[in-house]
């Protein structure tokens, strides 16, 4: 039976709506952090990709979030291509206000209200009683319908909560103006049988529930979230949460690019539509690698770079054959290349922007001149340049144009037979500082040196190196996560020189702690 919906009109029954929290939900993992122009870029990607509604934030959470949200609404929001835009809210007058104000100027706009359900959590988080949960929520969506159309109600812990009083819960929320209602398996408890079984119970103990949307959000905890996810849909939810490369709190969230090919691979099991343009997950993921200083594993289903690589030689043997034999689909069709060896030091200007377009960036002139000097500087030191090789100078030079503190130049002497030390330069909110320092080998010298330009308490627990291609004149790739007051934020940095590449990722990491420090964590975050 399609139902009808204020931000999607009507809506068939296989149709699915998309809904992406990697801003909000996916924000909250550990380590991870996006300044505002960060959130700007994957919000635009995220609006390419074809998400149906996208959730910039959790605008009460700091003024960082309400300034991030609000932009997005002032910039994305008054496209023509818009997905509805949500900001969260707990069920209270200060934080359903905090994200009216914030999302006033999205053309669609969605508030999505967020309480816990499940006895454990109303007992020693809420501390309140069944009834007051229930006030508490009808008070909250009435008010949020008196700026926006388009409400969400979610259930926080609803997979461990009372079915039956939970649905009370749900029809209190449908009564009082909500528009989509969503049932979380918060913390990662639920089997797939467990989730049909909710799904069902609600469907048939609310009266009210074919007037809306049902949405699903499953966290990763069992490794189950996306197993969770497609079971909800078969038991009759029609909105889909999820985030880019399944981050988020603890495990992470049920992963968006592994539904979306579910979906897409398997029509015969999930016979569903949705608005996502495949061919775009690729770069998204590797998008969101760069701004949050997180790789993603080799072998993570459909972006890993591992995914579609087989060893083993009766695979490849099967493969050249008849590619069917072990790929269930196209390289292509998620945003894999067939051929990543391109540039080299006598391409020119516009060879380097068709690749750049090819590779889905889309940069200003000035950043294009930023990149295509390093490219060219790069293509003068190595024979080859691969794709790899661009994503990761683009990445480092462009996606990081907005930081606070910027890599300028380093000069490393070292040996054995002399005490290393390093002379460093680094741009300061504009300002060119210099600094010099010894250590115990030129990465310890380095590392001291931004130390002394830029004091911090932060403490180094993780270095490590890796290669982006082969040869000896590949790119280094190196990764530093530090920790200040027990939060932990990771930074990357490319280079044909390892020191470098290293004092890159350092100033990458201190960057991630700058946002950090800013954001606070209000209580009953998460759904």
């Amino acid at each position: 039976m399609p139902i009808n919906h204020p931000s999607f009109g009507t809506l068939e029954p296989g149709r699915v709506i998309i809904f992406d929290t990697t801003l909000r939900d996916g924000e909250q993992s550990p380590g991870f952090s996006m300044n505002l122009n960060e959130k700007v870029r994957m919000a635009e990607a995220l609006t390419e990709l074809g998400v149906d509604v996208l959730e910039a934030g959790f605008a009460i959470a700091s003024p960082g979030d309400f300034e991030s949200v609000k932009t997005i609404s002032e910039t994305i929001g008054q496209r023509a291509d818009s997905p509805v835009l949500a900001s969260l809210a707990r069920a209270g007058a200060q934080d359903v206000m905090a994200a009216a104000n914030a999302l006033k100027s999205a053309k669609r706009k969605r508030i999505h209200i967020v309480i816990a359900t499940s006895d454990l959590h109303m007992k020693y988080k809420l501390r309140l009683e069944p009834d007051e949960v229930i006030t508490a929520t009808v008070e909250s969506v009435k008010l949020a319908r008196q700026h926006a159309d388009d409400v969400e109600w979610s259930a926080e812990d609803a997979t461990r909560s009372d079915f039956a009083f939970l649905a009370r819960c749900v029809q209190a929320a449908i009564e009082a103006g909500a528009t989509t209602i969503n049932l979380p398996d918060t913390v990662g408890y639920a089997m797939p049988e467990d989730m049909e079984k909710m799904y069902s119970y609600i469907r048939a103990n609310v009266p009210s529930i074919e007037n809306v949307i049902l949405s699903t959000h499953n966290h990763n905890d069992l490794g189950m979230g996306v197993a969770n996810t497609l079971a909800a849909v078969r038991a009759g939810a029609r909105q889909i949460e999820s985030t880019i490369n399944g981050i988020g709190e603890r495990a992470g969230n049920a992963s968006l690019e592994e539904i979306v090919m579910a979906i897409r691979t398997r029509p015969d099991a999930m016979p569903y539509t949705n608005n996502i343009q495949t061919t775009h997950l690729l770069r998204l993921s590797r998008l969101l690698a760069t701004v949050t200083g997180f790789d993603v594993q080799p072998n993570k289903a459909i972006v890993g770079r591992n995914a579609f690589a087989h060893e083993a030689g009766i695979h490849q043997d099967g493969v050249l054959k008849n590619a069917a034999t072990y790929e269930i689909m196209t390289p292509e069709s998620v945003g894999w290349a067939k051929n990543s060896l391109v540039l080299g030091k006598h391409s020119g200007r516009a060879a380097f922007r068709d690749k750049l377009n090819t590779l889905g960036y889309k940069i200003g002139d000035n950043q294009l001149n930023d990149a295509f000097r390093r490219f060219k500087d790069l293509a003068d030191r190595k024979k080859v340049v691969f794709d790899d090789d661009i994503v990761a100078l683009v990445d480092d030079e462009v996606m990081r144009d907005h930081e606070r503190i910027r890599f300028v130049s380093l000069d490393v002497t070292s040996g054995s037979k002399r005490q290393p030390h390093a002379d460093l330069e680094l741009e300061i909110d504009g300002v060119v500082h210099s600094g010099s320092a010894g250590g115990d080998g030129p990465v310890d010298a380095t590392f001291k040196a931004i130390q002394a330009i830029f004091p911090h308490t932060a403490n180094l627990v993780l270095f490590s190196i890796g290669a982006i291609t082969e040869g000896t004149d590949a790119q280094a790739k190196t990764t530093v996560r530090l920790e200040e007051n027990g939060k932990l934020v990771d930074g990357q940095g490319a280079d044909t020189d390892t020191i470098v590449a290293s004092a890159r990722a350092y100033v990458h990491a201190l960057n991630k702690l700058l946002v950090k420090r800013e954001r606070t964590e209000p209580q009953a975050l998460s759904a």
